[in-house]
């Protein structure tokens, strides 16, 4: 069974358009290497810019795995040179009952 994840990433300064570039990208790779679902993912924007990325995982086995794969590491320095991860609690949006983010 899959396991759902969300992940958000704050763009650093002069970095957005790289930032969605990788996000549209992000998944392929991860597919290629049998991690990730055919799921279609759920992209959005906050209002401050942070960029959230909803996908599913085949099974928690597969993110276990993710530590000591080359593909995934080699995407997170893509990813840490471009954003910092944020926490989605600190996002203001989900302070409210009903978030809602700007589709992408």
């Amino acid at each position: 069974m899959g396991s759902i994840s969300m992940a958000c990433y704050k763009p650093k300064p002069d970095c957005e358009n790289e930032l969605l570039e990788l996000v549209r990208n992000h998944l392929p790779p991860l597919r290629a290497e049998g991690l990730v679902t055919e799921r279609v993912p759920i992209v959005m924007e906050s209002a401050d810019g942070t960029i959230i990325e909803i996908f599913e995982w085949v099974s928690k086995e597969a993110i276990a795995s993710e530590h000591t794969n080359p593909v995934v590491v080699d995407l997170w320095k893509r990813f840490e040179a471009a954003c910092r991860y944020e926490i989605p609690s600190n996002l203001p949006e989900f302070q409210s009952m009903f978030a809602h983010f700007a589709a992408i």
